[in-house]
C-alpha cells in the first residue's frame, strides 16, 4: 500500500468502522421489526370496552365493524377520520355491515398522524371512563402505534393488539413485492424515529406520558 493509501486508511479507517456498525446495527434492527409484522392477534376472543380502529389503510375499518358486531366491545372509535367524512360515508366503505352499528360508532376527525391516534383516543376514553381497546391497524403499523400508545394512555388502560394484513403486505408474502418492502422499510424508519424522539424533543407531545 503507497503512502497515499495509508493515509487515507488512517484518515478514514474509524469512520469506515463506525458507519458499518451503524449499517448492521440498522439492517439487523429491520430484520426483528420484520420478523414481527406478520405475527396475527395472540388474544382474538376477550371482550374489551372498546375497539379503536386507526384509518390509512385498507380491511381495518372492516375488520372493526365486524369485531363490534360479534360483540368484542361496547363501542368504536375510528381514529383519523378526515374532516367532513360522516357515517354514511364510512359504512359505504363496509357495505356488509349492518346500519343498527351507528349507533355505537364515533367518528374522530382531530388526528393526522399515530401520535394525534394516540392523544384524540386518550381524550375519548377519559369522556367515555374506558380501560380497556381493541386496537386496530396494519400490522407494519402496529409497533408503532402500540409505541405511541402505551406513551400516551394511561397506564391503566388495556391495549390488545389486533393486527390487519393488506393486500401489499401480506404475511408470507410481501418480501417478494418491491412495494411491500418499501412499506416495511419506511415503516421501520418511522418507528426509530419515534424512538428517537423523546431524547430529541423531550417536551413534544407522545415523547412520554403524561
Amino acid at each position: 500500500m503507497n503512502r497515499l493509501g495509508r493515509h487515507l486508511l488512517g484518515a478514514f479507517g474509524p469512520t469506515f468502522a463506525v458507519l458499518f456498525l451503524l449499517a448492521l446495527a440498522f439492517l439487523g434492527g429491520l430484520i426483528w421489526f420484520a420478523a414481527g409484522i406478520d405475527t396475527p392477534t395472540d388474544d382474538p376472543t376477550s371482550p374489551t370496552d372498546a375497539i379503536v380502529v386507526l384509518t390509512g389503510g385498507s380491511q381495518r375499518i372492516d375488520v372493526g365493524f365486524r369485531l363490534l358486531v360479534e360483540g368484542k366491545a361496547k363501542k368504536l372509535f375510528v381514529s383519523g377520520v378526515h374532516e367532513g367524512v360522516d357515517m354514511s360515508e364510512v359504512l359505504k366503505t363496509s357495505p356488509q355491515t349492518p346500519h343498527w352499528v351507528e349507533c355505537c360508532v364515533v367518528l374522530g376527525h382531530s388526528a393526522d398522524n399515530t401520535v394525534g391516534n394516540a392523544l384524540e383516543t386518550r381524550a375519548w376514553l377519559e369522556a367515555e371512563h374506558f380501560h380497556s381497546i381493541r386496537l386496530v391497524t396494519a400490522g407494519y403499523h402496529m409497533r408503532r402505534s402500540l409505541l405511541e400508545f402505551r406513551r400516551l394512555l394511561p397506564p391503566e388502560v388495556t391495549i390488545i393488539a389486533h393486527p390487519v394484513f393488506p393486500e401489499a403486505v401480506r404475511p408470507g408474502t410481501w418480501w417478494f413485492s418491491r412495494a411491500g418492502a418499501g412499506v416495511i422499510v419506511i415503516e421501520y424508519i418511522k418507528y426509530l424515529g419515534a424512538l428517537a424522539r423523546p431524547h430529541l424533543f423531550p417536551h413534544s407531545a407522545g415523547s412520554s406520558s403524561p
